[in-house]
């Protein structure tokens, strides 16, 4: 059975916390049971205690990282600026990752691996993609209705673009050494859009 996130113990969480590095690094097929006994210097059947297999940590991950995505997301509406400066705070979220090592986000790197996970992995990545996609989408549609932003064709395809954009854009960064910002794509595509 996966544990969630919430029932974890604090020796379970370091064991999320330096796979979660090393998925952010490496990818899924990146990392073993034995690198992550290595990081945080436990011995390998401690990590079988917590979690069986490796979709059963994976499947933590994933949800762990979907709530605090959330909570983040929450936190930029609680602010009460416009729509332009939402979705700027959302790039933000991408840059704070990115320049972490140049980690990318947890479920963009999984979903790149999709098919060598389990189904309830994947399933857990699509939903983390929706609510992204749910949130740029509304305040996409905000911003166009207070006469903020031009939306050309829907708000859902903006929403589809803007978040491969960022996306893509800390894989490009990583694939050239590069230290440039995720943000800079995200600020780039939602400056076409303003009025």
């Amino acid at each position: 059975m996966v544990k969630r996130f919430s029932e974890l113990s604090a020796s379970a969480e370091r064991v999320v916390d330096a796979a979660q590095r090393l998925i952010q690094q490496y990818g899924y097929n990146g990392f073993s049971y034995d690198d992550i006994a290595r990081e945080i210097d436990i011995k390998k059947p401690s990590i079988h205690h917590h979690f069986r297999t490796k979709a059963d940590l994976v499947h933590t991950i994933v949800q762990r990282y979907g709530d605090r995505f959330a909570t983040l997301l929450r936190a930029i509406d609680q602010t009460g600026e416009d729509a332009p400066a939402r979705l700027a705070r959302y790039g933000e979220l991408f840059a704070a990752t990115y320049q972490q090592d140049r980690r990318l986000c947890v479920c963009g790197i999984l979903g790149a691996e999709a098919a060598a996970m389990s189904p309830e992995v994947a399933l857990e990545v699509r939903d983390f993609f929706q609510m992204n996609l749910d949130w740029l989408g509304k305040t996409i549609l905000e911003g166009e209705r207070a006469g903020l932003l031009r939306v050309r064709g829907s708000a859902e395809a903006q929403a589809y673009g803007l978040l491969s954009a960022l996306e893509g854009a800390m894989m490009v960064g990583r694939g050239f050494g590069s230290d440039h910002s995720p943000a800079l794509a995200g600020t780039t595509y939602v400056s076409n859009m303003l009025v």
